[in-house]
């Protein structure tokens, strides 16, 4: 496929800029090393946006959080008629908002942990508070587990949910599971080896994500091959009831008793040396500049 000229689209004004900036770059590099017109551009505003569109025939998403995994930039880009990887705008919209995402699942018939959801409108109740502890708490659009904690009993709780306000005013307290962390990637349909993800930290958090260096990662994960294939399918149907297309990840816990529970999903996954589906896309006997090759031949057409 003739590609022309794409943008790696990266950084923008979100609490993971950090983090996209990383993933541009590393992608950028992998898509000039396959002789792809590639320039990494960052983007904050609609005025970028628009510039982009004006010079571009494509463009690569590599904004993490909100404004470019949101929906709010495929939205724009829509408008412009400038294609470009992953989900669309319900989509996106969606699987960034973790309350909305569980409801889905839910309606669906997927097991998702039980949660209470406090706003605005639905304050905490700490008299009615009926989730066993401990739980975890965090803000429900929000990415690389910013702003998330666990809350060991009824006097930590108050604080934790008004940590996590300071992100978003929606914020989930969720049920706690007791178990093994694993990710499942997606690309063109088809799920990529599972990982298992070990950490010394309470929860696979930003400092286990991006500084730490015992965190561990298993894959091939250990799992029985007819029942990761098994998992493999429910990774599947999670992405697609989202809506979502393209590439991604799925996030999921299997508790003592190998019960899959699905926590979340990622459209606009990292890009990193830490990140997860190039992990995944190599065991699978993907480099990593396949990998980004094949990102951008799901590329939606405006």
């Amino acid at each position: 496929m003739n590609f022309g000229k794409v943008a790696v689209l990266m950084g923008g004004p979100a609490a993971e800029r950090e983090v996209s900036l990383n993933s541009g770059k590393a992608v950028t590099r992998a898509l000039k090393n396959q002789g792809i017109d590639t320039t990494a551009v960052d983007v904050n505003t609609l005025h970028d946006l628009v510039e982009v569109a004006k010079h571009y025939d494509r463009a690569f998403i590599a904004l993490h959080g909100r404004w470019g995994e949101d929906g709010v930039v495929q939205a724009i880009l829509d408008d412009l008629k400038l294609p470009y990887t992953g989900s669309g705008v319900a989509a996106s919209a969606i699987a960034m908002d973790k309350l909305r995402t569980k409801l889905l699942w839910l309606g669906a018939g997927l097991n998702t942990p039980k949660f209470i959801w406090v706003s605005e409108q639905a304050p905490l109740d700490m008299e009615g508070f009926s989730i066993p502890f401990p739980v975890i708490v965090k803000p429900s659009r929000e990415g690389s587990s910013i702003g998330m904690r666990k809350v060991e009993n009824i006097s930590q709780l108050e604080e934790a949910v008004v940590y996590a306000q300071k992100y978003d005013s929606d914020v989930l307290v969720e049920q706690w599971i007791t178990g093994r962390e694993y990710t499942g990637a997606v690309l063109n349909g088809d799920a990529l080896p599972l990982i298992e993800l070990k950490t010394s930290h309470d929860f696979y958090d930003f400092d286990a994500k991006y500084c730490s260096n015992d965190t561990q990662y298993l894959c091939p994960c250990g799992l029985d091959s007819e029942f990761e294939s098994e998992l493999k399918s429910l990774v599947l149907q999670a992405f697609s009831v989202i809506g979502a297309v393209g590439w991604g990840r799925v996030d999921f816990m299997l508790d003592d008793q190998n019960t899959p529970w699905l926590i979340e999903l990622n459209t606009v996954p990292g890009m990193t040396d830490h990140s997860l589906v190039p992990m995944a896309a190599q065991a699978a006997g993907y480099s990593f500049e396949q990998l980004v090759v094949d990102v951008l031949l799901s590329t939606k057409e405006a």
